[in-house]
Formats: structure tokens, C-alpha cells, sequence
């Protein structure tokens, strides 16, 4: 079922300027994942230094994470707004490739937390007890993951290493680094910066908070998931116009 959550404000407008923006947005995002990974598994990183292989680590985390930052959008329909079929297509395409996702049950946990946002009835939020960044982050990946889903991957890492002759050095720096790096960048700037309960209580319905930083900044980290009352605002605004929201929200 896909969630069509209500615009409000300037996200309407947004919304309709992006509807075919979104698809092109989407395919670039996941094209440059796709053409970096083939690149980097098949590379000899034998004569790279290390400084090299963390930098190219990095690299190929932002990009698993703009993956998912796209299966996100998806859920919303912020990618093919006019064209649900193709835009649900593309984000289960994007959540296999990250990590063997099912788009259908992704979309009803998420739209909880949309509906409950900081409450107990959130998937995404903590456990009412232990609320520092480790034991959150723990307790939110164990809701997400599956002994199902972690056997699909290990049988796909033994398939690339024995059948397709990856080296197992290529798919540990540039595959599984990678994978679990983005993880850590989607909780600590997607859910645990803005949805933190800070000093004084929740001073908004949707319990989020945003940075203010610079959109470079906003980008660099996490895909503009900073912006994430303006997010929870107008949830069906694509990650790339939320600066246009954030700094309408700005005092003049």
C-alpha cells in the first residue's frame, strides 16, 4: 500500500514542480551506486594505500545511502508522483540492491513513524529506557533486520566471491564497509539528531528537529535528511527540494 500523506504550504507546489524531476533524480542516484560498485569490485586495490581504500569506502557509502535516501522518497511517492507503479518499481528496486529490503513491509513500518512520530508505537524510536546513540541504534537495527535477510546476503557475498571470482578483500572494503557505514549515517542523521527529545520537551506534533546548516553541509551528510521537520511537514517533497523549504522557514 503506498502512504499519501498530505502536503501542506509551499510542499504542494514542490511536489508538482518535481513530478518528473524525481525519476531522473532517482535513476542518477542509483546509476552511480551501480556503475561505482561493478567499478570497485572489480578493481585490484592491492597497490592502493589505505588512506585511498577508506576514501573510496566513504565514497561508496554516500552512495548506499542515496539509495536508500531514494527507496525513501519512493515510499512517499515523491519519485514518480503522476506514475505510482513506476515509482513503488524503483523503490524496491533501490531497497533490494541496499540490503535485500521488502518495499511493502518497509513502507508500513515507516509510515508509522510518520503517523506516531517519538512515541512508543514508532519503529524508529528507542525503547523508553536507553536512550544514548549506541543502544538506540541497536535497538532499531534489531527491529529492522531478520535471520532471513542476513542469510540472503551472506549467500549472495559466497556467490560473488566463489562463483564470480570477487576478491573477498574488494567485497569486504566496497560492499559490506559500506553498507553498515550507511546505516550508522541514515540513524544518527535521519533519526537520531531530529527525533531526540531535546532539553525543555518536543516543541512540535511532529517531534523532529532540523539542523541549520549550510545545504552543502545538509547534503554531504545525509541527503537533506537534516531538514527534517520541513520533512515531516511535507513528507512527500523529495529530499532535493527541502532546502527550498528549510529556508523559507528561515527568518528574513
Amino acid at each position: 500500500m503506498q502512504p499519501q500523506p498530505v502536503a501542506k504550504g509551499a510542499g504542494v507546489n514542490l511536489v508538482s514542480q518535481s513530478a518528473y524531476r524525481g525519476v531522473f533524480v532517482a535513476l542518477l542516484v542509483m546509476g552511480m551506486w551501480a556503475a561505482s560498485l561493478l567499478t570497485l569490485l572489480a578493481i585490484d586495490i592491492n597497490g592502493i594505500p589505505l588512506w585511498g581504500k577508506i576514501a573510496l569506502a566513504i565514497w561508496q557509502t554516500f552512495l548506499y545511502t542515496g539509495l536508500f535516501i531514494t527507496a525513501h522518497d519512493a515510499m512517499h511517492g515523491a519519485v514518480a508522483p503522476h506514475n505510482p507503479k513506476l515509482n513503488n518499481l524503483m523503490g524496491s528496486i533501490a531497497l533490494i540492491c541496499y540490503a535485500l529490503f521488502s518495499y511493502k513491509k518497509m513502507i508500513r513500518t515507516h509510515w508509522l513513524h510518520h503517523q506516531s512520530p517519538a512515541s512508543e508505537t514508532d519503529p524508529d524510536f528507542h525503547n523508553g529506557k536507553h536512550k544514548n546513540f549506541f543502544a538506540w541504534y541497536l535497538y532499531f537495527m534489531f527491529r529492522y533486520w531478520s535471520w532471513t535477510r542476513l542469510l540472503g546476503l551472506m549467500a549472495l557475498y559466497s556467490t560473488m566471491s566463489i562463483l564470480l571470482h570477487i576478491p573477498e578483500s574488494n567485497l569486504n572494503w566496497f560492499w559490506v564497509v559500506p553498507a553498515i557505514a550507511s546505516s550508522l549515517q541514515l540513524f544518527f542523521f535521519g533519526t537520531y539528531l531530529p527525533h531526540r527529545e531535546p532539553e525543555g520537551g518536543y516543541q512540535s506534533e511532529t517531534r523532529a528537529q532540523s539542523t541549520n546548516w549550510h545545504s552543502l553541509i545538509s547534503f554531504i551528510t545525509c541527503y537533506h535528511f537534516g531538514y527534517h521537520e520541513e520533512h515531516h511537514e511535507n513528507p512527500n517533497v523529495p529530499w532535493w527540494r527541502l532546502p527550498e523549504l528549510h529556508r523559507d522557514r528561515l527568518p528574513a
